[in-house]
C-alpha cells in the first residue's frame, strides 16, 4: 500500500528561497512540505569561505528577520559593507551607507549559510516537513483537482498548491508547461576566492572594461571573492593558469585597492544567461526564484530578487488561507504574479542595460556613460535614489520585506 500524505503546500526545492517560503508559511493554518534533494554540509568557522557567496541586501535581511532566521546567519558567519563603488577609466561614483543614514548597505553571505539559518528556523514551524534527502520520481500535475507528487522512496504527497522552487532548469515549470523567453551573453563569469594582505573591507567595487565587469566582494578575515566576467574562451584559458600565473594575471588586471593577492584558493565558473518565466503561475502552481527568473549577475540581485518572491508569494498564500479563498486558484495566483514579475522584469531590464551599456568601448557611449556617473557622483537626491533601489528599499515591496509578520 502507497504511503500517502496530504498537504496544502508542496514545496519544491529547499535552497534559499524555497526555504524561505516555507518559513514565511511558517506557524500558518497551511501545511506545508519542503522536497529537498541535497542537504547542505554543517557549518563550522573553522571551514574555508565557499565560493558560492550572495550580496544580501537590507529587503533580503529584513525578510529573514521576520521570519526568524537572520540570527542563523550572525550566529555563522556574515560580512557587512558600507560602501559600494563603481568606476571606469574616466569616471566613477561611490555610494556610502552614511548618505542614507543607515549603517550599512547589504552583507556578503555564503549561500550555504543562509540556506542554513532558513532550514535551521524552518525546523521550528509544527505545520512545516522537510523531506530531505529525497529525490522526485514523477508529479502528476491536475490543474483542476489534487497534485500527485510521487518520491524515490515510493511515497506519495499529495496537494493543490505547488511551488516550484528549483532553480533554472525546473523540473516543475516544465512539467506544467510555462515557457520561458532566454538568451546568453555569450560571455562567463569566473569567481575566484583569494587570500589577499588586507583584511576584511566594509566596500565593494565593479570595475567595467570593454571586455566586461570586474567586481570584488570583501569577505572575513584576510579574504575576499573576485569576479571576472570575459569570454568563454578567456575564461577557459585562465582557469588552466597554475596559482602563480593566475595571481600575476589578477595582479596585473585588478586595481591596486584590493591589496596583495597571496594565494588562490578556489576557483568556478558559470556562463552568463538571461531567462524569464512568460507567466510565473498555473492553476495550483507558482514559480518563484531562478525557475521564475535568471537575471545577470551583475551588482548581485538574482538571491535578492528572489527572496522577494518567496516573501509574496507566502504573504499571498497566508492571505487567502485566512480568507477562506482556495490557494490554488488561479485568481488567487495572479495577485502574487501582479506583485512579482513586473519588478522582477524592471530589474531585469535595468541589469541588463547598465550591463551592456558598460561592457563596450564605443566612444559616444563612454561619454554618455561617464556623464551619467559624474551626475550620480554630484546630484545626491539621484544618488541616494539609486543606492535605495540598490538596497532593496523602493519599490512595491512585500510585507516581510517590510519587517510585518503574515501571522
Amino acid at each position: 500500500m502507497v504511503n500517502m500524505k496530504e498537504f496544502d503546500v508542496v514545496v519544491v526545492g529547499g535552497g534559499m528561497v524555497g526555504a524561505a517560503v516555507a518559513c514565511g508559511l511558517g506557524g500558518s493554518r497551511l501545511k506545508v512540505a519542503v522536497v529537498e534533494q541535497t542537504l547542505p554540509d554543517e557549518f563550522s568557522v573553522e571551514q574555508a569561505h565557499d565560493i558560492r557567496v550572495s550580496a544580501l541586501s537590507l529587503a533580503s535581511k529584513k525578510i529573514l528577520q521576520t521570519v526568524g532566521a537572520w540570527s542563523g546567519v550572525l550566529n555563522r558567519r556574515f560580512c557587512p559593507f558600507r560602501r559600494m563603488r563603481v568606476w571606469e577609466t574616466a569616471g566613477d561614483t561611490e555610494f556610502n551607507s552614511d548618505d542614507i543614514a543607515l549603517p550599512e548597505l547589504g552583507y556578503i553571505v555564503e549561500n550555504r549559510v543562509t540556506q542554513l539559518a532558513l532550514l535551521g528556523q524552518l525546523a521550528k514551524f509544527d505545520n512545516v516537513e522537510l523531506i530531505a534527502p529525497m529525490t522526485i520520481d514523477k508529479i502528476n500535475y491536475a490543474a483542476s483537482g489534487q497534485t500527485i507528487v510521487d518520491l524515490s522512496d515510493g511515497s506519495q504527497l499529495q496537494t493543490n498548491m505547488l511551488v516550484a522552487a528549483d532553480g533554472g532548469g525546473s523540473r516543475v515549470r516544465q512539467t506544467v508547461g510555462l515557457g520561458v523567453t532566454s538568451w546568453d551573453y555569450q560571455q562567463h563569469a569566473m569567481v575566484i576566492y583569494v587570500e589577499t594582505d588586507y583584511e576584511q573591507q566594509d566596500i565593494t567595487w565593479q570595475r567595467f572594461v570593454p571586455s566586461g565587469p570586474q567586481a570584488f566582494l570583501p569577505l572575513t578575515g584576510n579574504f575576499a571573492s573576485l569576479v571576472w566576467y570575459n569570454s568563454a574562451d578567456e575564461v577557459r584559458r585562465l582557469k588552466t593558469l597554475s596559482s602563480e600565473a593566475l595571481i600575476a594575471e589578477l595582479t596585473a588586471t585588478f586595481p591596486d585597492c584590493l591589496g596583495k593577492i597571496n594565494k588562490v584558493l578556489a576557483v568556478a565558473s558559470f556562463p552568463l544567461k538571461r531567462q524569464h518565466a512568460q507567466h510565473y503561475v498555473k492553476a495550483g502552481v507558482a514559480l518563484v526564484g531562478d525557475a521564475a527568473h535568471m537575471i545577470n549577475p551583475l551588482a548581485g540581485q538574482g538571491v535578492n530578487i528572489g527572496l522577494l518572491d518567496a516573501a509574496a508569494l507566502a504573504e499571498v498564500l497566508v492571505e487567502a488561507s485566512q480568507k477562506g479563498e482556495n490557494i490554488g486558484d488561479i485568481s488567487v495566483l495572479r495577485r502574487y504574479e501582479k506583485m512579482r514579475r513586473n519588478e522582477n522584469l524592471r530589474m531585469m531590464t535595468v541589469m541588463d542595460t547598465f550591463y551592456r551599456v558598460f561592457s563596450n568601448n564605443i566612444l559616444p557611449v563612454k561619454f554618455f556613460r561617464n556623464l551619467g556617473l559624474g551626475l550620480a557622483e554630484r546630484i545626491s537626491p539621484l544618488k541616494n535614489k539609486v543606492t535605495r533601489m540598490a538596497i532593496g528599499l523602493e519599490g512595491n515591496l512585500p510585507k516581510l520585506a517590510r519587517g510585518q509578520s503574515l501571522r
